[in-house]
């Protein structure tokens, strides 16, 4: 089964951590894609361009190049790049993560072993300037009875873990535009459509995070795109009304109500090994 690697890279994204994003989706892999389609949402800077087209000079027949004049946005991006992937799986990587070597090897094995899974993720570990700094591993169920009762709560993929059927992204409306939810919106209408879901029980990808990252998980912007998410799964009977108020109130405190620092606390100590 051949498959794709689907990247968007912007303007803030560092050149050092973009280029050792793709040299783990394609040197370093055990099992290599037959395609990588980086988006390049709006202008990036010289250096970021410049390894682009190192690469394409490299391996041109490996790489292809879709390019914004003006920054659209993630789930806008990574939409384009589902449409213009050649392959029959989509595997998708962030432009500053680390693929462990085998992560291909296992995910495609997987789907060719089991026709009747649409998508497969894994479990990531998450570190801090550098990789062997592993700070917190984010366990998410594997099976796809677990991971349907998971969604109704929280999202139920690593999202840069995820390898799946490119048939079955687009019959479900492909990736949309909803700010900071872009993979979590897609969940939920991927399991309206009776999609198999899976994650291995392994880890596949090593993320960059950083203090920042937990500022970005609060925020009235982002209470507001996870409110209307909640509102989305009440409106077509995925949760109960019950459910749903459950969902708003716990995140209205941790996103809304709790200064970053204890944000992180929490985070760590109940959502993350």
């Amino acid at each position: 089964m051949e498959f794709s690697v689907v990247m968007s890279v912007y303007r803030n994204d560092r050149p050092e951590f973009f280029v050792r994003a793709i040299e783990s989706v394609t040197s370093c892999q055990t099992r290599k894609p037959d395609e990588v389609v980086i988006i390049v949402d709006g202008p990036v800077s010289e250096s970021v361009d410049y390894a682009i087209k190192s690469f394409v000079e490299r391996q041109p027949s490996l790489f292809r190049i879709i390019r914004f004049e003006e920054n659209q946005g993630l789930g806008n991006a990574l939409r384009v790049g589902v449409e213009q992937a050649r392959c029959p799986i989509i595997a998708r990587m962030d432009s500053d993560d680390v693929s462990l070597p085998d992560r291909f090897e296992k995910q495609i094995g997987y789907l060719e072993s089991h026709p009747d899974c649409d998508i497969v993720g894994g479990q990531i570990s998450e570190f801090i300037e550098k990789e062997e700094n592993i700070i917190a591993v984010r366990r998410v169920p594997c099976r796809h009875g677990e991971l349907i009762k998971w969604l109704k709560g929280r999202c139920p993929f690593n999202h840069m873990s995820v390898a799946m059927l490119r048939s079955r992204v687009l019959v479900s409306g492909n990736y949309m535009d909803w700010h900071f939810n872009e993979d979590y919106y897609l969940w939920i209408r991927m399991a309206q459509q009776g999609c198999r879901f899976a994650n291995l029980p392994d880890t596949l990808v090593n993320v960059r995070v950083g203090a920042e990252m937990y500022a970005r998980r609060g925020g009235w912007k982002y209470f507001r795109s996870e409110e209307r998410l909640q509102r989305y799964m009440l409106r077509y009977h995925v949760i109960s009304p019950l459910r749903y108020l459950h969902n708003i109130i716990g995140r209205f405190v941790v996103q809304v109500a709790m200064p970053n620092k204890l944000r992180a606390w929490i985070f760590r100590r109940f959502f993350r090994d």
